[in-house]
């Protein structure tokens, strides 16, 4: 059957059209083009929060809104159950909405409250990603924010694995930080649950100054976390490759902001982000 000239000219336009819109996307992912806000700074809509204790009302004084912000234990008491092993205020706020592929961007900066656990976790929060349940501490892939006063050290952007969670990390030879394997590094084949980031001295401790993370993630298939615009770790292979979003209390004050995220309908090849 021989397809007339009209015909013809609407298959090599939506041809033409979808290649474009392929292109488009791969050309406008390193943008900052098409982020949303997925906390509007003024209320929880899209959000819902979960304390360890299951304490509903505690965890409108653990997460409160301010001046656009989210600032963790601002109506708690500073030292609350410190080094008693309760843990209750253990917690996140997390998104009702499921992700894949995306770039997740946010600020943090840390306060002077400490809490819980603090004694063996310094400053200790951190980002759960492609979570497939919502527990305390939850089924996903965390973005670790941390950083240890008693040595001086930035943990921020640290890999956590949690049993259920599987993914190819490298390393250095030693196997102490992430080293992409273009550059040497090694399978890690310990199935270690903690994955420390390529050491910087690019960050912000406790001087009152914010950081910029990055979270990029493409399904399965791999995730960079960025420290204020640099690459400290990288893992492949993920499972799960989709999930809710969950920003956590632990054990000490601080805040978050400018929390936006861009999706994508399709896997954009790692070295777009590596250049």
């Amino acid at each position: 059957m021989k397809l007339s000239k009209i015909t013809l000219c609407v298959f090599f336009i939506i041809a033409f059209s979808l290649y474009s819109t392929k292109g488009t996307a791969q050309n406008d992912a390193t943008d900052n083009a098409g982020f949303v806000k997925v906390f509007n700074g003024e209320n929880w809509d899209g959000w819902y929060l979960k304390l360890r204790n299951d304490d509903a009302e505690m965890a409108k004084e653990v997460f409160a809104i301010e001046n656009e912000m989210v600032h963790v234990f601002k109506d708690a008491p500073d030292s609350l159950d410190l080094g008693t092993g309760e843990n209750g205020t253990h917690g996140l706020f997390y998104t009702k909405k499921k992700y894949s592929k995306y770039i997740l961007k946010f600020d943090y900066k840390w306060g002077e409250k400490i809490a819980n656990n603090f004694e063996r976790w310094q400053y200790d929060a951190g980002v759960y990603y492609h979570v497939t349940d919502d527990k305390i501490w939850p089924t996903g892939i965390e973005y670790q924010v941390r950083y240890n006063q008693v040595t001086n050290k930035n943990h921020t952007g640290d890999l956590i694995r949690p049993k259920g969670v599987k993914y190819d990390w490298y390393s250095d030879p030693n196997g102490d930080s992430y080293l992409n394997p273009k550059a040497g590094g090694v399978l890690d084949e310990t199935k270690s649950w903690l994955h420390f980031a390529s050491p910087t001295e690019n960050y912000n401790a406790l001087n009152g100054e914010w950081n910029h993370c990055e979270i990029i993630v493409m399904g399965s298939a791999y995730t960079i976390h960025k420290l204020n615009g640099e690459i400290v770790n990288m893992a492949f292979n993920l499972n799960p490759s989709e999930g809710i979003i969950g920003f956590q209390s632990e054990t000490a004050e601080i805040f978050y902001q400018n929390i936006e995220i861009k999706e994508f309908s399709e896997v954009i090849p790692m070295e777009k982000f590596l250049k």
